[in-house]
């Protein structure tokens, strides 16, 4: 029987060696978003498998050294992308899709369109997002859930139910469906209701988070809080309520099920991708009856209404089945694939 042949030492996988990645990101450390949090954590998770660096425009003085490009946003990092095919045609690209490019940007926009076919890799971050796409590019897709760590449950005040809702004022988030259900739950005392956000530049929604303050003694609007204030918030929290019309994988769904807190969030694709097309606790988007519904029937079983257990208790068990879809370690797997993916061309 013959010996195999050894394969030559320059054909060795490219993990074994330590590629160069750079990371597109429309904003940095100072803005704190959710595209800064999502490159930095990144970058921790390559550490050691990829030299990573940051930056927010493209090429500039480090270019030279970078093999790989992440670029988060089609629309926003659309020149970095621009550039880099130029520089690097057909390699090494991949671009990471928010909610606004999946479901408005890329219908629409000249450049987030181009974007999405320059790239050799799409990345979504929940498992509905490559529906969104046109067909031509879903080959491409990729889903990498973001994962944040697991908290311990906390034990809650059994005498109220406590809902959360984390979401700045804006349009793309509905506020408004949750101001509708806090006033059709206004006389029902033992429902009370946190809602924390800005109001960034959408003053009449402040003005309404404020009326619905005013006539509701149950809401309160909180304002924005740092992120450790706000996930203490989730966790002391019986449910999260999430009204969004658009996410591309929404954060605060995603520390809700790590810390054991239900949800209760509107039938969008973005939410549907998170939670499963089977979870108990949508409702119809902007449907703000259906929302006070589902609050009405969280409270239920809370005082042991409900011989089933209650919602909360369904809830509950659907969103563990779904927790590890957030872990760190399931994250940094999903990340080296794509690595490796971007590296094979070369």
């Amino acid at each position: 029987m013959p010996v195999p042949r050894r394969r030559p030492a320059r054909y060795k996988s490219r993990m074994s060696r330590t590629p160069s990645v750079v990371i597109v990101s429309p904003a940095l450390a100072d803005a704190n978003n959710g595209n800064w949090r999502t490159a930095r954590r990144w970058q921790d998770l390559l550490a050691g498998a990829a030299r990573v660096r940051i930056t927010k425009a493209w090429p500039d003085d480090a270019s030279a050294s970078d093999e790989l490009m992440l670029a988060l946003h089609a629309r926003r990092s659309a020149q970095a992308i621009a550039a880099w095919a130029d520089a690097h045609p057909g390699l090494g690209l991949a671009v990471v899709l928010t909610g606004t490019d999946l479901y408005q940007d890329i219908a629409s926009d000249a450049a987030a369109q181009r974007s999405l076919a320059l790239a050799q890799r799409l990345v979504v971050l929940q498992e509905c997002g490559p529906q969104g796409l046109p067909a031509q590019h879903r080959t491409k897709a990729r889903v990498i859930f973001q994962s944040t760590p697991a908290q311990p449950p906390l034990s809650k005040d059994s005498g109220v139910l406590d809902v959360v809702m984390v979401g700045h004022l804006r349009a793309v988030k509905s506020p408004q469906t949750l101001f509708a259900a806090a006033r059709l739950l206004c006389r029902e005392t033992d429902i009370r209701i946190a809602h924390i956000g800005d109001a960034m530049t959408e003053p009449t929604l402040a003005h309404a988070a404020r009326a619905t303050e005013a006539d509701c003694p149950a809401y309160h609007w909180l304002g924005p809080l740092p992120h450790e204030a706000t996930l203490a918030r989730i966790r002391a929290a019986h449910v999260l309520v999430h009204t969004s019309s658009i996410e591309g994988g929404a954060h605060a769904i995603m520390e809700a099920v790590r810390c054991g807190t239900p949800v209760l969030a509107s039938r969008i694709s973005g939410n549907v991708g998170m939670l499963g097309v089977d979870y108990a606790g949508y409702f119809p988007h902007g449907d703000a009856l259906a929302l006070a519904a589902l609050l009405r029937e969280c409270r239920a079983g809370q005082r042991g209404q409900d011989p089933g257990g209650g919602l909360l208790v369904r809830l509950a068990a659907q969103c563990a089945l779904r927790a590890p879809l957030f872990d760190a370690a399931a994250e940094r797997v999903a990340l080296l694939n794509l690595i490796r993916e971007l590296e094979s061309p070369r």
